[in-house]
């Protein structure tokens, strides 16, 4: 798993769960103070926020739990897969475009890195030079040429 990534969720787990054990429960307590709880929009909202927080925090917990599965040795090295760059050939537009292929939190459309999950990507895994496949996106169908492959392996 590349470590930025790594890097970024633990920080906002980290921060995540200062929020829901130290700054949540202080303003739980303060709210709580001001009488009756029926009627205190202080601690309805401190409380939708500890929700909140604590959902957030199980999904960035099962994310980390599931990228440290990544076994970058078992991503195939003649197809594209996680990590690729791929230029594809696209068919109706008449012109050549570069995706790399990230994990969804690297995902940075502007600069071509697409997430594995998105339609191109999907549409791309698996594929090899020559292959072409059809991509249904919001915009609407279109076909794409796979003209060359670097994959994760062959990246210094």
């Amino acid at each position: 798993m590349p470590l930025d990534i790594t890097r970024k969720l633990v920080e906002e787990i980290k921060a995540l769960e200062r929020e829901l054990h130290h700054d949540l429960p202080k303003e739980i307590q303060t709210a709580r103070a001001h009488g009756d709880l029926s009627e205190n929009a202080e601690y309805a909202a401190a409380k939708e926020r500890q929700d909140l927080v604590g959902a957030r925090l199980a999904q960035l917990k099962k994310r980390m739990a599931d990228l440290s599965m990544v076994d970058v040795t078992k991503i195939p090295r003649d197809v594209v897969g996680l990590g690729s760059t791929v230029v594809v050939y696209d068919i109706a537009q008449d012109r050549e475009i570069q995706y790399t292929l990230v994990t969804s939190e690297e995902t940075d459309v502007p600069n071509g890195k697409i997430s594995t999950t998105s339609p191109i990507g999907r549409a791309l895994m698996a594929k090899k030079v020559g292959d072409v496949t059809e991509v249904h996106t919001p915009g609407g169908a279109k076909e794409l040429e796979v003209v060359k492959l670097t994959t994760i392996h062959d990246q210094g």
